[in-house]
């Protein structure tokens, strides 16, 4: 079967969802997801959203300066310096689209603090932001008539002039993407997908590692797609892994442990009790996640352990509860107490920062 829109969308998390809406007033879109709306990387973060909102003590040049220093000044300039100077703005759209952010009892954001950030400036909805985002997009897109989803549909191939008997190298210098072909499970048939524009928004690649905080949906498989259409991939050398994962073997994915948690005041310490942050770097629990990754995975090594510990049990209890309940209940239920035991962490696969 072969379908014609004007927007073929494959992926949908943030990136995906948010295209479809922003683009549907102007032609029909066809969201392609390989599973349901609900599985993907965007459903699974927890912390928040890094935005300039607060500007009595907050400014662009801050944020952007905190950006580059966290990564290593291997950034390039001109994408941070957009995304941070477009975040507000793009903050407001997700308002717009039923995102609920929590504020404080005077109105004004509550804003936290992580790794990295000189100031408080990120965004959140308890500590389920991702699920919050989500959900919320999800039901922006069921809602609009001019976007069409296909759950349970995989993309396999883009495609390009190749298929029209051309030879397409990478050295092609005007590589023409007419849509895409996408196996419907339910008919076992691939059907063709026409459009004028295609956005690929399928994710990163966490589910190649054996621990890992994505879904296992993750695998890639966008990326190897425009590969194979020789179409242009990079800074894939460029994997984050997230220092606090809950240590907890078996599962698959593994359950995060907010950043926000170290920015609430949570303490690193080694199987021994021992604080160790000190050792490497000034910012404490407080460093960019490579450096606070790389510190844990030194300890670990240093002792033969298989994981470290978080340590939130000297802030206040109800607190604690209040701040960060789906973390309290999921650590409950494998018999720790966040408010009186340390939580076992370890690091995991997180973000692909290329593709």
């Amino acid at each position: 079967m072969t379908y014609e829109y004007d927007y073929l969308v494959i992926g949908s998390g943030i990136a995906g969802m948010s295209f479809a809406l922003k683009v549907a007033g102007t032609g029909k879109v066809a969201l392609i997801c390989k599973t349901k709306l609900e599985e993907a990387n965007t459903f699974f973060a927890q912390g928040g959203v890094a935005s300039v909102t607060n500007l009595a003590v907050d400014n662009f040049d801050k944020h952007i300066e905190d950006t580059m220093i966290a990564g290593d000044w291997l950034s390039d300039p001109e994408a941070v310096r957009k995304v941070v100077t477009n975040a507000p703005s793009q903050i407001n759209e997700l308002i717009k689209w039923g995102v609920d952010f929590d504020k404080n009892e005077n109105g004004d954001f509550d804003l936290h603090r992580e790794g990295g950030h000189s100031e408080f400036r990120i965004l959140h909805h308890k500590d389920n932001t991702g699920a919050e985002i989500q959900e919320s997009l999800i039901e922006a897109v069921r809602n609009n008539p001019h976007i069409d989803i296909f759950e349970d549909h995989f993309a396999i191939e883009i495609i390009t002039q190749h298929h029209l008997g051309k030879i397409v190298t990478r050295r092609t210098p005007d590589i023409t993407c007419y849509g895409a072909y996408v196996l419907n499970p339910a008919t076992g048939k691939v059907d063709t997908f026409l459009a004028r524009v295609t956005l690929m928004a399928t994710g990163g690649v966490g589910a190649v590692y054996t621990t890992t905080t994505n879904p296992l949906v993750a695998t890639g498989d966008g990326i190897a797609m425009v590969y194979r259409a020789k179409g242009t991939v990079k800074d894939m050398e460029f994997i984050q892994f997230h220092p606090t994962a809950l240590y907890h073997p078996g599962d698959r994915p593994s359950f995060l442990i907010t950043e926000a948690m170290r920015g609430y005041g949570a303490v690193l310490r080694n199987k021994r009790g021992e604080e160790f942050m000190h050792k490497y770097d000034p910012r404490l629990s407080l460093a960019p996640r490579d450096i606070v990754a790389r510190a844990i995975d030194s300890e670990m090594k240093q002792y033969g352990d298989e994981h470290v510990y978080l340590d939130v049990t000297h802030k206040d209890p109800e607190e604690t509860k209040k701040h960060f309940p789906n973390i309290y209940q999921k650590c409950l239920s494998l018999g720790i107490d966040i408010t009186k035991d340390y939580i076992p962490v370890a690091p995991a696969a997180h973000y692909l920062c290329g593709g």
